[in-house]
């Protein structure tokens, strides 16, 4: 039993594909010394990095330092499917279950986001395997059928160029016996290199005058003379302001981790594709895919032409950014299973990497923003999976509210609104635990699983089988 599996995960890598490569820039240095910036950003993946950027962009003249844990990208940011979406609040279902009266104005600034996230790829020419083939949703049942309805009749009412696929048609998209049906969003979304795009940020970033500093974990803040002091290993920053791009590496804050999850998403990489295989397995028009279900798969081309394979969500105790169990070939061996009934047509393909990466999971599925003395220091983060573009519009509306500069998108909903409690130690991982095994069983044995799943949904969190 899963002879194949076990064959093609013989010589994997238990690291991100996106982060083995030779293009990652040089290490930074570690701070060693006491500081003072007019702001201090903590973290530098996407959200850390937007900010970097914008802020020079708005104001070149303002001192701006960076300060990282690790090195740039390490965490959710080189880590993701990074297929490219505008949606800022986990998808139009979901922006419609929360924020339904003021769903046109989000999609508006949606789109206009991920207009400005090309522009800056193209002006300063960011080198990130960008491609602009679109995202497919697909059904692989009938309640996904359902969904793809609804969520079809919500694009055209705000404005997509999205198209409803037959069986018959997604089949001419993509070689799936799984596959009954598909929602082809055309324009303003695709694929990226995630760990390429964070490098050419960062560049763009020093370019414009901010400082790195990298190996340089924040252990504390305080308040002093009405600034900040922030605390490293080996030195200290003083800032008027901070802003926390650390979304879900939380230690140093422990009232974020009380409305923030870090759940583990698992991904695999096949080798390249042979002509012959891609070509049965077509997928000519390259789009970015990910199914209805909430325990769902996702899967992309990349630039030489390997499948990436997402899904198989898990949570380890006290949230662990760095589980061992996933540096094994275990975790990974249901992934490959689904991958092989997905694409019979790859069957048996090797699988060159494998790895999984956190997501800041909280019960609206979307950014929130955190406050931490007297306004001077922001927490910006959350995006439960999507945070590969939001975090550039989480960044943007990051620094109006610590700058207290007033935007129009300051006054709609979710900039004041938090997510809800989560139960802490052990009844976290206790609850967690139960309810993606509901997931997994919950059609094929049914009973407690859909009540359960039914009570995690009252709670806030949109579950569905």
């Amino acid at each position: 039993m899963f002879e194949s599996e076990i064959a093609a995960l013989k010589n994997t890598k238990f690291t991100p594909y996106w982060l083995d490569s030779s293009d990652r820039p040089e290490t930074e240095k570690t701070l060693i010394d006491h500081i003072k910036t007019d702001l201090l950003i903590v973290g530098s993946g996407f959200t850390g990095l937007w900010t970097a950027v914008q802020v020079k962009e708005q104001n070149p003249e303002r001192d701006v330092v960076v300060i990282e844990a690790n090195t740039a990208a390490i965490g959710a940011s080189g880590r993701p499917g990074a297929i490219l979406s505008p949606s800022l609040m986990h998808g139009m279902e979901n922006t419609h279950r929360l924020y339904e009266p003021e769903m046109a104005e989000l999609e508006r600034l949606g789109q206009e986001n991920m207009d400005q996230y090309r522009e800056t790829i193209e002006k300063y020419n960011i080198d990130c395997d960008v491609e602009w083939s679109g995202e497919l949703i697909v059904a692989v049942d009938d309640q996904g059928i359902a969904d793809i309805e609804h969520e079809h009749q919500l694009y055209i009412k705000y404005g997509h160029n999205a198209v409803k696929l037959s069986r018959e048609e997604l089949q001419h998209q993509i070689n799936s016996p799984l596959f009954k049906r598909g929602l082809w969003s055309k324009k303003r979304s695709g694929t990226i290199n995630p760990a390429k795009m964070a490098w050419g940020l960062k560049r763009v970033a020093k370019e414009l005058g901010v400082i790195f500093y990298e190996n340089t974990p924040m252990m504390s803040s305080t308040e002093k003379d009405e600034r900040l002091l922030v605390k490293t290993p080996k030195g200290s920053v003083v800032a008027n302001k901070v802003i926390l791009a650390t979304n879900a590496f939380t230690k140093h804050k422990r009232k974020i981790s009380t409305r923030v999850a870090a759940i583990r998403d698992r991904i695999v990489m096949t080798e390249p594709l042979t002509r012959k295989q891609l070509s049965q397995l077509g997928w000519k028009n390259r789009q970015g895919i990910f199914d209805t279900r909430t325990q769902l798969n996702y899967m992309r081309l990349t630039k030489d032409n390997r499948v990436l394979f997402g899904g198989r969500i898990g949570y380890f105790f006290n949230n662990n950014t760095d589980p061992d169990f996933d540096k094994t070939p275990t975790p990974y061996i249901p992934l490959v299973t689904k991958l092989y009934k997905t694409f019979p047509a790859i069957s048996g393909i090797k699988i060159s990497h494998a790895w999984s990466g956190p997501i800041a999971l909280n019960n609206k599925m979307t950014m929130h923003y955190q406050h931490f003395h007297d306004g001077k220091m922001l927490y910006a983060g959350g995006y439960s999976g999507f945070g590969v573009t939001a975090s550039r519009f989480a960044a943007r509306i990051a620094l109006a509210i610590v700058d207290d500069v007033d935007i129009p998108e300051r006054k709609l909903a979710f900039t004041k609104t938090l997510p809800a409690w989560i139960p802490p130690e052990p009844f976290r991982w206790i609850g967690t635990k139960v309810t993606f095994y509901a997931l997994d069983t919950c059609k094929e044995k049914g009973g407690w699983r859909a009540a359960w799943l039914h009570l995690i949904g009252k709670l806030g969190f949109p579950l569905k089988p």
